[in-house]
């Protein structure tokens, strides 16, 4: 019966000393022994860092400090989605800015992008175009604030982006939430019209001459006006050419023969002059020599493509105007059916 007693009280003492225990941890000792080996490791964790301590001074460099105790490491945020836009409806190209949010200036950060919502991916180059590999530059290199410009798009498709960030070895964050951003269809409008005043006019589209005095420059009752709205990227020109290179007089078999010159001195000769060019925004449109001239000085117009009017950026609500003008001589037959056909024509440079 003592035995058994004993027993008992030994049992006692063995429950009163249980270890401690929780939901989520067991302490199997209260000792710490030596602390452990490097890639110590049990059925719950890895240990995958060397034991003990630094020395007591502080050690820094840009991206760390390490402490007496633990070694500290500065870890980057996880960026938020990008602004990511297309300001000026583009076809080919979409803007971004990357939003660092408190991440250090040092910080660096690589952009995917895809069109599939990342079933494929591809990364922003350092020239802005995309490729396979992915590519690490500070905020700042990003552009900062003003951001960049994404470069070599497809028309009318909608791209996904986001970035990740790594401020040194081992500290690459896993990819923000996406922005998207669509490109839109190359467009070009153009409209032609014919006026003494600036307005909307129908076809027939045609410019007259009062007469055609010997000696007298004269300009025609009209003018041509015209519209051009276009997102090519290189802007557009406006060219002109006529069936003649003059004007023509099948009764007479005679032609008043368009030329460069100044109708005010040259005997003779038909052509044309820019008057105005404007434009809503973008662009800005242009007169292209030799039509750039004024007074009664005339470019030539013939059966040879030339440019009238140019813009070399992408412009909305351009519009434009030229002048015909003719000169007869006295030597010139006499007839009521001279004249040409021109063909205006417009071509961007996408």
């Amino acid at each position: 019966m003592r035995h058994f007693h004993l027993t008992s009280m030994l049992l006692g003492g063995l429950l009163f000393a249980a270890v401690p225990t929780s939901t989520n941890y067991t302490l199997n000792n209260y000792g710490f022994g030596s602390g452990g080996t490097a890639n110590s490791t049990s059925t719950n964790y890895g240990l995958n860092a060397t034991t003990g301590q630094p020395a007591s001074n502080q050690q820094t460099s840009t991206n760390y400090t390490v402490r007496p105790g633990l070694q500290q490491a500065q870890q980057a945020y996880v960026p938020v989605a990008p602004t990511f836009t297309n300001p000026s409806s583009y076809y080919n190209k979409l803007k971004f800015v990357l939003n660092p949010g408190a991440s250090p200036s040092d910080t660096k950060f690589s952009i995917a992008v895809s069109t599939d919502n990342f079933v494929t991916t591809k990364y922003v180059q350092l020239d802005d175009t995309l490729g396979a590999s992915k590519v690490y530059q500070t905020y700042a290199n990003w552009g900062g604030a003003s951001g960049q410009t994404l470069i070599g798009l497809t028309y009318s498709t909608t791209y996904q982006m986001k970035a990740n960030a790594m401020q040194t070895n081992f500290t690459e964050t896993e990819y923000g939430p996406a922005a998207s951003a669509s490109t839109v269809a190359p467009t070009i409008n153009y409209d032609i019209d014919t006026s003494a005043a600036d307005t909307e006019t129908a076809s027939p589209y045609a410019v007259s001459f009062t007469s055609l005095l010997p000696g007298t420059v004269v300009t025609g009752t009209q003018r041509i006006w015209l519209d051009l709205n276009t997102n090519a990227v290189s802007g557009a020109g406006i060219y002109i050419r006529d069936a003649n290179g003059g004007l023509k007089s099948n009764t007479a078999n005679s032609t008043i023969t368009s030329a460069t010159a100044n109708l005010a001195v040259a005997s003779s000769g038909f052509g044309a002059q820019g008057a105005s060019a404007t434009q809503g925004s973008g662009g800005p449109m242009t007169i292209t020599a030799p039509y750039n001239v004024a007074a009664q000085n005339v470019g030539i117009i013939d059966t040879t493509i030339r440019q009238i009017f140019s813009t070399t950026a992408p412009v909305t609500a351009g519009r434009t105007s030229l002048y015909l003008m003719a000169k007869s001589s006295s030597t010139t037959k006499a007839a009521n059916d001279y004249g040409d056909t021109l063909t205006l024509t417009v071509a961007g440079v996408f």
